[in-house]
């Protein structure tokens, strides 16, 4: 199950300028390789080629899909939306997963009718040619998604990264299909037709997978909660720290703990303790939103709630969970 993503240190203004270019570039290259594929299957007629159309056909919905997705998931929160719109992205990401399924069983039976009936192919160059500048297309624009990916952390971005990536496997296997075609193996083009379609298959769960955890508001990965407590430890005050809660929505985290101090702290202290931390988590993740607690230490039921302990041997170690819940 993959994990949500990372966060990187990037202002906002940019983020938006960033997922902005990436969904603008993805619509534009879908449609370029959306005619010229159709040119060559129309010279062609192999079921292959129409494999790969039909992909870049479900590219350019997804695109456009997120293209909207984003942008709208980019509004400030507001009234009615207090969390803001992130999770436009998971919904962007979902309705992909759902076009790839389609456009996957829909190549099944294509390939499958024309396994049954093999047909000769015309014109395999042009075919060969318009893979070619595919690949070439597809991996500059894979380059640039990975570097949104990377300074933004966006799902929308990552899922359309992951259906171009499989555009490259597809495009390969139509090259390697149209040269055994010509060559007199018919069978090779519905069959790698077929692996093809699977292929796209299982991306698309994967894809579906991911924006389903997200929108169930799935806990961060372990990794990051470990450095949220170990930060959240650093004060000499902090006695404990417990019910810490992460999720994420689009770009951002929402974290909330609760800290426990003496009882006997200055409220004023008490407030300037939480004040650091909650400092020192956003250096951290410069997009989350952190929700602080501070807890007497004598009030703390530790049979209730749930109880991270402070870490011992230092910043990194391991931080055990409650034996109520096994998380962590």
């Amino acid at each position: 199950m993959t994990d949500p993503v990372a966060l990187a240190p990037t202002p906002p203004e940019e983020r938006e300028r960033l997922l902005k270019l990436a969904t603008t570039a993805s619509v534009l290259v879908a449609c370029v390789l959306l005619v010229a594929k159709l040119v060559a299957w129309l010279f062609t007629g192999s079921v292959t080629l129409l494999a790969s159309l039909i992909d870049s056909l479900m590219d350019a919905l997804a695109s456009g899909i997120n293209l909207f997705a984003v942008r709208y998931s980019l509004q400030p929160a507001d009234a009615e939306h207090r969390f803001g719109y992130g999770k436009a992205e998971s919904l962007a990401g979902l309705g992909q997963a759902t076009f790839i399924a389609g456009s996957a069983l829909f190549l099944l039976l294509e390939a499958l009718d024309r396994l049954l009936a093999p047909e000769p192919m015309a014109a395999v160059g042009i075919g060969v040619g318009v893979m070619l500048f595919a690949i070439a297309l597809t991996l500059g624009l894979l380059a640039l998604q990975r570097h949104v990916i990377r300074r933004t952390g966006s799902t929308a971005i990552k899922a359309d990264t992951l259906h171009y990536a499989t555009d490259l496997m597809t495009n390969l296997g139509t090259i390697l299909a149209l040269v055994l075609a010509a060559s007199g193996w018919l069978v090779a083009d519905p069959l790698i037709a077929l692996a093809i379609a699977g292929y796209i298959l299982y991306s698309a769960v994967g894809i579906a997978r991911e924006a389903i955890e997200l929108l169930m508001d799935r806990e961060l990965p372990g990794e990051t909660r470990q450095r949220v407590l170990e930060i959240a430890f650093r004060p000499a005050e902090v006695r404990g720290v417990h019910d810490l809660r992460t999720r994420q929505s689009g770009g951002v985290y929402f974290l909330q703990l609760h800290l426990e101090l003496d009882d006997d702290l200055p409220l004023v202290r008490a407030h300037a303790v939480a004040e650091g931390v909650e400092q020192s988590i956003a250096r951290e993740f410069p997009n989350a939103e952190i929700l602080i607690h501070e807890d007497p230490v004598s009030q703390v039921d530790r049979s209730q709630v749930r109880v991270e302990l402070r870490p011992s041997g230092g910043e990194g170690a391991n931080v055990p969970a409650s034996p109520a819940t096994g998380e962590d």
